[in-house]
């Protein structure tokens, strides 16, 4: 029984974390924009430019 005494003030110190951090990610604009991050992965990236052999740029 004295183990609640440890664990009550534990999980409320816990929560407050845990509020705080929510809180914290709210203002900082992390839940702005939830759906183009997802979409960015589905467009392709540009083709890199290909460099042949007899190619030189300094001459």
């Amino acid at each position: 029984m004295i183990i609640l005494l440890m664990l009550v003030p534990l999980s409320l110190v816990l929560l407050a974390v845990a509020i705080g951090a929510f809180v914290w990610a709210v203002r900082k604009g992390q839940f702005d924009d939830l759906d183009t991050p997802a979409l960015d992965v589905l467009h392709d990236d540009p083709p890199a430019p290909v460099h042949r052999a007899g190619d030189d740029d300094a001459a």
